[in-house]
């Protein structure tokens, strides 16, 4: 059974970091392209980052020069460094395996999903 499991969310200040894990089991994914989503109340899913199986990485335009996407092969997991939080920060997250070796934006073009994991940002 292929699972992907977030963990790291939380609580933080403007202005303060996360750092989000995603660990895969069931299956390896150095393949595939990994990202991240995230969903605030009341709004779409959106994509956050990606990392193809290159190591090349995309941004949102807010996460650009704010959050870092990296993976390590080995343990098949990834991370993303979320630092400078912003309150519109606020949103599950989700980490996502896709089908494709390059990243996209398109949710999609992701097979596997983890649950989420809650980061809230207070002002």
């Amino acid at each position: 059974q292929v699972q992907l499991v977030e963990s790291g969310g939380g609580l933080v200040q403007a202005g303060g970091s996360l750092r989000l894990s995603c660990a895969a089991s069931g299956r390896t994914f150095s393949d595939n392209a990994m990202g991240w989503f995230r969903q605030a109340p009341g709004s779409e899913r959106e994509f956050v980052a990606h990392i193809s199986s290159g190591r090349a990485t995309y941004y949102m335009g807010s996460a650009k020069g704010r959050f870092r996407i990296s993976r390590d092969n080995v343990k098949n997991t990834v991370t993303l460094q979320m630092n400078s939080l912003e309150p519109e920060d606020t949103a599950v997250y989700y980490c996502a395996a896709s089908r494709y070796q390059l990243g996209t934006e398109d949710p999609g073009d992701y097979d596997y999903w983890g649950q989420g994991t809650q980061v809230t940002v207070s002002s």
